[in-house]
């Protein structure tokens, strides 16, 4: 037993028995359930209970890579949706906030709970490790330090669970939710899809080639004639009565519609022969070239639909020149999307390009700028911190693409390797630093400090999602990324991830994350100020 001890009193056997037992923990599924990246977490908890603690240099990088990764995965569309309604996310975080302070108020006077205990319970519920600090600063009692080891697990552990038990009671299909809901990340220059039955007598009898709208960026994907669905190629004919699928943005598809015929509803189940795929730009042999002069339609029968970049859906254009990275919507048979996407790799090993020089730079710029002090008038001193801090640096740089000459845009599974790394790391020393004295507490102050802790939890989950998706009419992926956001939850993020292969819960979660910081804050000074 003394030899296992002296092992686990080893930092890196440590963490990496913590990594493996909480990874296995995580992935068990009760009623197709699973805690996923959390069971770390509980397991790092038992761990720290027993008196062993992973290092906070650590908990700091894990934490600093997790937000780092989403803030290069969200910074391509997050200044560009600051700039038009995307700012309700920060509303949504600061209507949470106000609603935790509203809740801790009530709370504390209800079971006469302390200032330092009741502001610690609302950082703790919010895993706001910011937020405590601005507490201790404000109260200079350590009880708020208890107060947050005891609700950091609820505010972790509730709202990880209800990331993952809302979509499966309600039964939501979330892609179809998403397509359909209030879409704030969605910009005017965002791509649309439109059936136009041809009634144009200019049409009839004519290739897609012949026709003068051809020269405009609207793409037509398929042709419906008699409930027969066909690939839209460049020889295609067309005849009066045919039904186009069309994509571009609505002013010229409003414009096509007018001048072609007249808008029918549009069914996109595809027969067999016709696919549907997105093909990601990695051969340097096709970067830089422009879908006009690949002639993809001529020579491969394939349509490209929609051009994503950088994390945004980009009006197509023939002459714009694709880059590396650019994912592309193909619509064609499958041999033939086969050999479209074999020209468009570059390697079948090459899945990752992550350049550690350069998220070296990132992540140290990062914590320096989260190390700055930040003077608010009659509130003190905060500073972002290791989380706020490379977030706001990520968001930026991942907004441009690169660091000078550095480029640090990582896509695919290359950003998913640096989440996941980090997100582990961070929940490991998390753990271990709530579990230490927990039991403890909670024997000394009673089980109201429990009961505090799971209602300042649960009202802001409940009434935060509420707001998101009822008042704004979110759909309930981004209602989901804007409450982890506005409650500052990165396990719940790595949970929301897992349930939908989009980018849409990271850019509503860093959207709401630097509101978010910044309110609780202030607001756990203004707590103590109200009590």
């Amino acid at each position: 037993m003394d030899y296992i001890i002296n092992l686990l009193n080893e930092p890196l056997i440590l963490v990496f028995i913590i990594l493996f037992i909480g990874s296995w923990f995580g992935s068990l599924k009760i009623s197709g359930i699973s805690l996923g990246t959390s069971g770390v977490l509980l397991i790092a908890m038992v761990f720290g209970h027993f008196g062993f603690q992973v290092s906070p240099i650590v908990q700091s990088l894990g934490l600093s890579l997790f937000i780092v990764a989403v803030g290069l995965q969200a910074g391509p569309r997050f200044f560009r949706m600051m700039r038009s309604n995307g700012l309700v996310f920060g509303i949504i975080a600061l209507l949470i906030v106000t609603v935790s302070i509203g809740t801790t108020v009530i709370v504390s006077k209800l079971l006469d709970l302390s200032p330092g205990l009741s502001v610690g319970l609302m950082t703790g519920a919010l895993t706001s490790t910011p937020g405590l600090a601005a507490a201790l600063q404000a109260t200079n009692d350590p009880l708020a330090s208890v107060g947050y080891g005891i609700a950091y697990p609820f505010g972790v552990l509730a709202l990880v669970l209800f990331v993952q038990l809302l979509p499966r009671i309600g039964k939501y299909d979330l892609q179809k939710d998403l397509d359909e809901a209030n879409n704030p990340i969605k910009t005017e220059e965002s791509p649309e899809f439109m059936t136009v039955e041809v009634t144009n007598p200019d049409f009839d009898k004519k290739t897609l080639e012949e026709l003068a709208f051809n020269k405009k960026s609207i793409v037509i994907s398929r042709v419906i004639r008699n409930q027969h669905t066909m690939i839209a190629v460049s020889d295609t004919v067309i005849l009066l009565g045919d039904e186009l699928v069309a994509v571009g943005v609505k002013p010229e598809l409003d414009a096509f519609c007018e001048y072609a015929g007249k808008q029918v509803d549009t069914h996109l189940d595809n027969p067999d022969n016709i696919q549907l795929r997105k093909v990601t730009v990695d051969s340097d042999n096709i970067a830089g070239k422009s879908l006009k002069k690949l002639c993809l339609r001529h020579d491969y029968g394939t349509t490209v639909t929609r051009i994503e970049r950088e994390g945004l859906e980009l009006n197509q254009n023939p002459n714009m020149p694709l880059m590396r990275g650019d994912v592309l919507t193909m619509v064609s048979s499958e041999s033939r999307l086969d050999e479209v996407e074999q020209l468009f790799s570059k390697k079948k090993l090459a899945v990752t390009n992550i350049d550690i020089f350069s998220i070296s730079i990132t992540l140290l710029i990062g914590i320096l700028v989260g190390m700055i002090p930040i003077p608010i008038p009659g509130l003190g001193v905060i500073s972002l911190g290791t989380a706020g801090g490379p977030l706001f640096v990520a968001l930026i740089i991942g907004h441009f693409g690169k660091l000078g000459p550095i480029h640090v845009r990582y896509y695919g599974r290359s950003n998913q390797v640096v989440q996941e790394l980090g997100l582990v790391l961070f929940l490991a020393g998390a753990g271990t630093t709530a579990g230490q004295g927990l039991l403890d507490v909670v024997q000394a102050e009673g089980l109201k400090l429990v009961l505090g802790g799971t209602i300042i939890t649960v009202i802001p989950i409940l009434i935060g999602y509420l707001i998101a998706n009822k008042l704004f009419k979110l759909s309930i992926v981004h209602s989901l990324g804007a409450l982890c956001g506005g409650m500052t939850s990165t396990p719940a993020l790595g949970s929301l991830n897992q349930l939908i292969d989009s980018e849409d819960p990271a850019v509503a979660y860093a959207a709401a994350y630097p509101f978010a910081l910044i309110f609780i804050a202030i607001a756990a000074q203004l707590v103590v100020y109200i009590m």
